[in-house]
């Protein structure tokens, strides 16, 4: 066996029962690399103040990157990578609709004040009252 692979071994002992890189990590990391070049790129228009806030950033994102990675505690790992996971699918969902939403010149699409649910008309029928297919409630627009 030769050197490098023992140290990969240990590596891989070591890391036995840890959280590792999930996708939080991943995504905090990514935030890492862009403060660290936002500090880079002020620091060289001299920009004291915003350079000094960005290292104080830098510290704080590492040191948490590596607690979530080498951490034994993977249940509430496991949670906290959920938790950004649901809302990250969410955000990219709601932008998904949007852009398919604002595509669509046939219908046009309201959101009930109410529940929050978005109802679609067709274009072109002047004044009407939408009734909310959730709630119930009443909605007075133009198309």
């Amino acid at each position: 066996m030769s050197f490098f692979q023992k140290i990969g071994n240990a590596i891989v002992r070591f890391m036995y029962g840890r959280n590792g890189m999930d996708y939080l990590n991943r995504t905090l990391f990514w935030g890492y690399i862009g403060v660290f070049l936002a500090q880079i790129l002020f620091n060289i228009l001299r920009l004291g103040v915003p350079a000094l806030i960005c290292e104080a950033l830098l510290w704080p994102l590492m040191l948490l990157i590596l607690f979530r990675m080498f951490s034994k505690n993977l249940p509430k790992r496991r949670a906290e990578n959920q938790k950004f996971w649901n809302w990250w699918c969410g955000v990219k969902s709601r932008n998904a609709g949007a852009k398919a939403r604002h595509a669509d010149k046939d219908h046009k699409y309201f959101t009930c004040k109410t529940c929050g649910t978005v109802c679609r008309v067709p274009v072109g029928k002047g004044k009407i009252i939408i009734t909310c297919p959730k709630c119930g409630a009443q909605i007075h627009a133009k198309t």
